[in-house]
């Protein structure tokens, strides 16, 4: 499949508000097919350069803003799970207690989806830029890639330590807050059903995302210097993020 076209589909698949905020890959496109061939730099040449470094601060705001976003999100919820567990659970105020974190678990579970949502975020933008710029480089003559990767390579959206650390953190609250097995056949048969509808949308973005960097990202015939390493992910691991059946009477 071809990248323009795997690109489209990532931003109708993302949250609504995300999808102006991907690599404008279709305009710049058209302005590599406008630059004359074997010629001196031209007009169009110079727009091109300028749409690119605009585009790459256009990913660092947009991956920046929900990096700190979802500090403060993950805070909140950390807080939030204390709080319920003192206020409620500590004092024997058990429906209580089910009820708000059967709330802190949903927002759980959108905070993981985003956050590994904006891991591809990541992925695929650089993609398309390295991509761009191949293009480029074959229309023009000329080589613009090579001092373009090594700035790119610097950028706070392709910088990822932090926010693998952010999900990382938040599986760990999935555990804390998730029922385990043997709490399961304690919960009443609507009490399941619930719980059933909260674990089967836990990793459906996450899944999402996970398939697409692992395309994406995979050694094909135009793999080289300026690819993302392949994606490793343990083969079960897929398998492993859907919910486990609960039995409901």
């Amino acid at each position: 499949m071809k990248f323009g076209k795997r690109l489209k589909e990532q931003i109708e698949e993302t949250l609504p508000a995300w999808r102006g905020e991907f690599l404008s890959y279709k305009d710049l496109k058209q302005l590599v097919k406008l630059i004359p061939e074997a010629q001196p730099c031209s007009k169009v040449e110079a727009e091109f350069i300028d749409l690119l470094n605009f585009e790459i601060d256009k990913l660092n705001a947009f991956f920046v803003g929900r990096e700190e976003e979802f500090i403060i999100r993950q805070r909140h919820l950390q807080e939030m799970i204390k709080r319920v567990a003192e206020m409620y659970q500590a004092r024997g105020r058990e429906e209580e207690y089910a009820k708000e974190m059967s709330r802190i678990r949903k927002e759980i579970v959108n905070l993981h989806g985003e956050m590994v949502l904006l891991e591809n975020y990541s992925s695929i933008n650089y993609i398309g830029l390295a991509k761009i710029l191949k293009k480029y480089d074959k229309r023009s003559g000329r080589l613009l890639r090579l001092l373009f990767i090594e700035k790119i390579l610097k950028q706070p959206f392709f910088t990822t330590d932090l926010i693998s650390k952010l999900v990382k953190e938040c599986e760990s609250m999935i555990d804390l807050v998730f029922p385990s097995k043997s709490d399961h056949q304690q919960l009443k048969p609507e009490d399941k059903r619930k719980l059933v509808g909260e674990e089967q949308s836990i990793f459906r973005s996450t899944v999402v995302a996970l398939v697409t960097m692992q395309e994406m990202r995979k050694g094909s015939s135009t793999y080289g210097q300026f690819s993302l390493p392949p994606l490793s992910l343990p083969d079960n691991l897929l398998q492993s993020l859907q919910p486990t059946p609960i039995p409901i009477p």
